[in-house]
């Protein structure tokens, strides 16, 4: 068989694996007729793999409910203060999900902070890889449907499930001791089994007053810092500077 065979039973086989084919089956039809044929024939699987690649994608962005599906491409981060050892590079190439690292996005309210967690969010999806996005406020509220409803362990299981669990707004609304509670388990059960993304305007000395609890806070903290990094985010605010209303 010649080089040029070879190279084409080979993208059969490989698309047909992708399409969860019969292996032995592939490697047979991957040699059998004219190189034409099995040219049409990868070329055939190659477009039924990136047709179930595109619907996949989409099926976790709809999940992951984001309120817009933003990009970092071309995105001036100017405003963000990078921690040691991980920089612009890590963020698109997402290395910090292999490590099941955290990540808290500290700053003034309009300087990309929510951009970055939706950003995030979207380039995991993109990979084809399970993200979650809420607002605090909204977890909450879906935790608390949940455990009313006595589904509260399957409702943490399904979060369990995602590579990425971004809370945006951390700190805006404060937490009543049954809100905060709920938000903590979430938080526990994530820690060294999934990446978590954060968005505050508070300082760490600031969360008890959020959490209603110094001491819950502070294990929130603890468990956040473990294997979390800081980026902090400072500036004026990009909606006011395009704001509609001045002066």
């Amino acid at each position: 068989m010649g080089s040029g065979a070879e190279a084409l039973a080979e993208r059969v086989a490989a698309a047909g694996a992708r399409c969860s084919l019969t292996k032995s089956l592939l490697a047979d039809w991957g040699v059998r007729g004219t190189p034409r044929q099995v040219e049409y024939l990868a070329e055939y699987l190659e477009a039924e793999c990136a047709s179930r690649d595109a619907s996949r994608r989409a099926s976790l962005l709809r999940r992951c409910a984001l309120p817009q599906a933003k990009t970092s491409d071309g995105h001036d981060w100017t405003s963000a203060s990078w921690p040691e050892g991980f920089g612009r590079a890590d963020l698109p190439s997402l290395s910090f999900l292999e490590r099941r690292e955290g990540l808290v996005l500290m700053g003034d309210v309009g300087a990309g902070k929510t951009h970055m967690l939706e950003a995030i969010c979207s380039l995991c999806c993109q990979q084809m890889r399970p993200a979650r996005f809420f607002t605090a406020s909204s977890l909450v509220m879906r935790l608390r449907r949940a455990r009313d409803a006595g589904s509260l362990d399957r409702e943490l299981a399904q979060l369990a499930k995602a590579d990425i669990l971004g809370i945006d707004e951390l700190g805006f609304l404060p937490l009543d001791t049954d809100g905060a509670r709920l938000l903590f388990q979430v938080i526990s059960e994530s820690h060294e089994r999934q990446s978590l993304v954060i968005t505050t305007n508070l300082e760490f000395a600031r969360w008890g007053a959020v959490f209603g609890d110094g001491q819950m806070a502070a294990a929130v903290i603890d468990r956040i810092c473990h294997h979390g990094r800081l980026l902090k985010f400072s500036g004026e605010s990009r909606r006011m500077r395009h704001a509609l209303i001045s002066g």
